[in-house]
């Protein structure tokens, strides 16, 4: 299989899993603003919507938006445990926060990135307040299901991240800087990290 990612972007999510469930994927950088992979293709021919995450599976097929990927990575190995078993209550509490990450807390930082005006910005930052005290809340001793790390924890990881890139103090979440700790020193989780020029040696 062969992931599409821009290092640091939410393609970080899929990688992390693939690294986690121990699945080796063909990585292949993409400039986002160019639409262009490392390879000299025109992205969008790949994935038309023009961002990441793509996922070229073995049989040719693409499959993009994070919950979607990060969902079937994590079937492809169930004994590494990064999702609950299809139909499980616990599945649907994993899409459920999926979905929350995705709409509510992803999107809100679109007008950062991508140069929102100034009033647009203020809103955005005061929308992922809001959801990072959600968050803050929800955040159990260990991780958003409980004891086991899943597909869910290396979505949120990969947006919390963001959270510095943008001088958005973090401070008044404890629980998520430990979390955010936790999870970096996850071995899977730094394996990502270094194959995308995040982490030294």
């Amino acid at each position: 299989m062969k992931l599409y990612y821009s290092p640091g972007a939410c393609s970080l999510a899929p990688h992390i899993v693939a690294c986690e469930a121990g699945i080796d994927l063909d990585l292949c950088r993409v400039d986002l603003r160019k639409k262009k992979t490392e390879d000299g293709d025109d992205f969008r021919d790949i994935n038309p919507k023009g961002y990441v995450p793509a996922l070229r599976i073995d049989d040719g097929e693409v499959l993009t938006e994070v919950p979607a990927v990060v969902q079937y990575l994590a079937d492809q190995a169930p004994d590494a445990g990064l999702a609950p078993p299809a139909g499980s209550r616990e599945r649907y509490h994993m899409q459920e926060w999926l979905n929350f990450i995705s709409t509510e807390v992803h999107k809100s930082f679109v007008p950062l990135f991508w140069n929102g005006t100034d009033a647009e910005k203020e809103s955005a930052r005061e929308k992922i307040h809001q959801r990072f005290d959600f968050i803050e809340d929800k955040l159990g001793p260990d991780y958003l299901m409980g004891e086991s790390f899943t597909a869910a924890d290396a979505y949120l990881f990969t947006i919390a991240s963001w959270l510095e890139r943008q001088h958005i103090d973090t401070e008044s979440w404890p629980r998520l800087q430990a979390y955010q700790e936790r999870v970096r020193n996850r071995p899977g989780v730094r394996r990502a990290l270094r194959e995308e020029g995040l982490l030294g040696n």
